[in-house]
């Protein structure tokens, strides 16, 4: 990959890679840092990465500094005055695209993580089994768990309208 390739690559996916870090973490300053760090690595490995495989790896790279900054989080976080109501939802509400990110939100981090690769980004279970080290039968049991939760999460329509 040459330094044109790069700049060009930075101008293509910068902001898909943002918006998919910002829907997983919801934290624009963390988003940015990953982004920053995973477009980092691959200037690093600048030698090693071809023009044509450079939006998977940065996917890639961002979903594995993803992971680590969960973790992180994870550990800094107090278990103990955890507020269980704020993982149920019992009240009508009317906007459903909000009430639909709560609900993603709520997911587990893999779920979260190719329940947005596929639906928001378009990738191919192919695609994300590459990018996540899953297999693509496990990619497809996480997506459809994902759902099954927003499903029950959202509630009839009814209730929305």
């Amino acid at each position: 990959m040459t330094v044109t390739d790069y700049n060009h690559c930075v101008n293509q996916h910068a902001d898909a890679v943002y918006r998919f870090l910002l829907k997983n973490i919801r934290d624009k300053e963390k988003a940015r840092d990953l982004v920053q760090d995973s477009f980092e690595k691959l200037w690093i490995n600048v030698g090693q990465v071809s023009a044509e495989k450079a939006k998977s790896y940065l996917f890639t790279t961002a979903y594995h500094k993803l992971i680590d900054q969960t973790r992180v989080d994870k550990r800094m976080a107090d278990w103990d005055t955890v507020n269980m109501s704020e993982y149920s939802h019992s009240e009508q509400y009317s906007d459903a695209i909000e009430k639909l990110e709560i609900g993603v939100s709520r997911l587990p981090a893999d779920q979260r993580t190719v329940l947005m690769l596929r639906d928001y980004e378009g990738y191919s279970y192919k695609e994300i089994s590459d990018m996540t080290g899953l297999s693509e039968a496990q990619v497809k049991v996480y997506i459809y768990r994902a759902r099954v939760f927003l499903k029950e999460f959202v509630g009839s329509m009814e209730v929305l309208v």
